[in-house]
């Protein structure tokens, strides 16, 4: 009961923060009951004036309302499925900046986590340099051969663990209530929302599955000339904290700074869109937050990307998916585009492929009609996955972040170069990835996983089969004999029987009384 209350109280002052941000203008109340567009017109009643435009109010209530909700409206952003295009293009601008936590703080956090003085991990630890809703940035050195070499330092904020779990709970409780009472919000699965929001909040609360990301991208770009990634100090990172090689670069969002320094700004923005491909088709693992603050450029002019705690995958079928799409749009084969969408699954099969590749042509075609500054890709993504909601196309989580990141990705690469040519841009990472996997030697390797999976299964054929003949003998044991159920079920199943008894009993008890007192009263 205590919990109900606390979850009533903290999320009506979010209610009431929504609506004097003007929030619920943006709800459409058409499909709603009267009694609930009576409550949002009561609750409009409060909005103060302002210049925002509807979405950036979400943005600007979020942010008064604190770190768990930014974190939510950032994970919101890679749901349009839930909150709409629209919204979630604006959420993508959402800052996760908050003011630094004190010194002394940050350095009883980094003894605590190792175990020993600050000065015994660290030769100095300098103040903060960036502060966000989970964790600081402090630049520090550590001794290296009789060297000192700066290390970038990331301190988990203290408290804030409590903080997001007791925001989180509300969240849960909210979701549950909102599926009990609307059937909208089943079809959307909000606790299933709650729940990933969750998830991610864990994830980057531990600091070395941070450091676990970073480590596989350097394994998957150690032979990319124009990406890397920062090394990890194994030895220094541990759940609260996480030590990072210190990166001198220029940010990618300092256009003055990158022309100063006479790096090509065109070739930056194809780096940009080719690095984050190449790691979706040929690695399946990518950056999900690759926003300009996370990006900078090295002295040898390579992309190096910071703040892992987002990541997306994408497994073979994905992949494949991904690669044709756009190569279809390339090339404009849009039967091509239309039978890959059958050929995963994503598409019922009670619908006509023709008929699929008739409306994705609708998307296709006014693209070739216009200058490559005018294509953006993560506009026909957009597009597309509307077109598959028709189809009867369920939700598929990984490719929403794909399509979130690529928005992202697509952004930074235009603010380098306006007239950047997204498909040209594209077109040599998608057909070197379609002639590897898809050709002949693609081809020899699935045949060699076909034949390595059918051994595998072979080889596991006596015990499916020894398993089979148990399950056979039980099954012939009660049709012979009938079900027989272990003491101890058949107690607790009286146990619970005798409750359920009771509380009939105190029911039927409850009702004959007030029959008796109304029968009383009309006497």
């Amino acid at each position: 009961m205590i919990a109900v209350v606390s979850h009533f109280f903290r999320l009506s002052r979010a209610g009431y923060v929504f609506a004097r941000e003007g929030v619920f203008a943006l709800v459409d109340t058409r499909p709603l009951p009267l009694p609930a567009k009576t409550a949002l017109s009561l609750a409009r009643l409060i909005e103060r004036p302002t210049m925002r435009t509807g979405e950036a109010r979400l943005a600007a209530a979020l942010t008064r309302l604190g770190p768990t909700y930014v974190k939510l409206g950032q994970f919101l952003a890679t749901r349009p499925d839930v909150v709409g295009t629209a919204i979630a293009l604006d959420l993508e601008k959402l800052q996760d900046k908050l003011p630094p936590f004190p010194q002394d703080q940050a350095e009883a956090a980094v003894a605590a986590a190792f175990g020993k003085p600050l000065n015994a991990v660290f030769a100095s630890f300098g103040p903060a340099v960036a502060a966000a809703s989970i964790a600081q940035v402090h630049r520090a050195e550590i001794e290296h051969d009789g060297l000192r070499k700066p290390v970038a330092v990331k301190v988990v904020r203290p408290g804030v663990e409590r903080r997001f779990r007791v925001d989180l709970d509300a969240f849960f409780y909210a979701a549950r209530k909102a599926e009990s009472l609307s059937a909208e919000a089943r079809r959307l699965r909000l606790v299933e929302v709650a729940a990933t929001l969750a998830r991610s909040v864990a994830i980057e609360m531990d600091f070395r599955l941070e450091a676990a990301a970073l480590s596989e991208m350097a394994e998957n770009t150690r032979e990319d000339r124009e990406f890397r990634v920062p090394a990890v100090d194994w030895d220094r990172t541990a759940r609260e904290v996480l030590t990072l090689e210190w990166i001198d670069g220029t940010p990618l969002n300092d256009r003055t700074a990158l022309e100063a320094k006479g790096f090509d700004l065109p070739a930056l923005g194809r780096t940009v869109i080719q690095s984050f491909l190449r790691h979706a088709l040929r690695d399946g693992f990518f950056h999900a937050d690759m926003h300009p603050g996370n990006l900078f450029v090295d002295d040898k002019g390579r992309l190096v990307a910071v703040d892992f705690g987002i990541m997306g995958r994408l497994g073979p079928k994905e992949r494949r998916f991904l690669a044709e799409i756009l190569l279809g749009f390339i090339t404009r084969d849009y039967m091509r585009v239309a039978q890959v969408h059958f050929d995963a699954g994503y598409v019922p099969r009670h619908h006509s492929v023709e008929a699929f590749a008739q409306a994705i042509r609708a998307i296709g075609e006014p693209i070739h009609n216009r200058t490559a500054e005018d294509i953006s890709m993560a506009k026909l993504l957009t597009l597309l996955f509307e077109v598959t909601g028709l189809f009867d196309m369920r939700t598929r989580p990984e490719l929403l972040l794909l399509q979130k990141t690529m928005v992202v990705v697509e952004g930074v690469a235009r603010s380098l170069d306006p007239r950047l040519d997204m498909w040209k841009t594209a077109d040599p990472v998608v057909r070197e990835w379609i002639a590897r996997n898809l050709g002949p030697v693609g081809k020899l390797e699935g045949a060699a996983q076909g034949a390595g999976e059918l051994g595998r299964f072979a080889a596991q054929v006596p015990s499916l089969l020894a398993r089979a003949g148990t399950l056979l003998e039980q099954v012939d044991a009660i049709t012979r004999d009938g079900l027989v159920l272990a003491p101890e079920t058949v107690a607790a199943i009286g146990a619970a029987e005798a409750r359920r008894n009771r509380w009939t009993a105190a029911a039927l008890w409850v009702i004959a009384i007030l029959l008796g007192w109304i029968a009383w009263m009309l006497a």
